[in-house]
């Protein structure tokens, strides 16, 4: 059956967080204190360690009292802000205000930084008349990443697991975007990072294609072999 519709996981696939150190310096900046740049530094090693910046790198190793929370962190917007914040706790930071401003500022558009091509995909598959949806583990509403660059226009339909209460792989939120679309699993391609979360589609019938969740710098073209693989 011909692929007549891409389904594109959000982090690590069509964007990436901004550094730590950058995520951790706009808040720092934003509440107007001085901090040395070797303690900033520091800081942000600790908290990336601990893997309190949502969609980079997991945690090391989840602290036992917090695996709970962990394991369903992409439930719902209060689960999600709960398991990230409480993460970040894990690291001790002079400002306790710092903890919920490091929550809020990794949601702003300008703390995603897109691979470099991603557009060049996204245009592509338009111009195809291929449909376009957007699956992700996520708690919070990233429409507004796609609008601050114009690329709303490219995506259809979005399936997060916040708004539906289901993580990947369940199949249920793979469901969802497939109605949202209009195809049948099997027109449809998932396109991830995550070999287990987003390989969930392949259950349902969907073809998978994986890249790696890399720096935007060291992964400028794993996304093109997806227009050869669409009709």
């Amino acid at each position: 059956m011909a692929v007549t519709g891409v389904l594109f996981d959000f982090s690590g696939t069509l964007f990436r967080a901004e550094p730590a150190d950058d995520w951790l310096r706009a808040v720092v900046h934003a509440a107007g204190a001085d901090v040395p740049p070797d303690a900033l530094k520091r800081w942000a090693r600790r908290l990336s360690a601990a893997g309190a910046q949502p969609g980079v790198a997991p945690p090391g190793g989840v602290p036992p009292h917090l695996a709970a929370a962990w394991a369903v962190r992409d439930r719902s917007a209060a689960e999600h802000r709960a398991a990230y914040t409480a993460l970040a706790r894990e690291v001790e930071l002079p400002d306790p205000g710092w903890y919920p401003a490091l929550y809020d500022r990794h949601m702003a558009p300008e703390a995603w930084h897109p691979y470099p091509d991603a557009e060049e995909v996204l245009v592509g598959l338009q111009a195809r008349g291929v449909a376009v949806g957007v699956v992700s583990n996520i708690g919070w509403d990233l429409r507004p990443v796609f609008a601050a660059r114009g690329w709303d226009r490219f995506v259809d339909a979005y399936a997060l697991s916040y708004e539906h209460g289901v993580q990947k792989p369940d199949a249920r939120l793979f469901r969802v975007a497939c109605a949202a679309l209009g195809r049948e699993p099997g027109e449809l391609l998932m396109v991830g990072d995550d070999r287990r979360a987003d390989g969930g589609a392949a259950a349902l019938g969907c073809s998978v294609h994986f890249v790696d969740h890399l720096p935007v710098a060291q992964r400028p073209d794993s996304l093109r072999p997806v227009l050869d693989l669409a009709v």
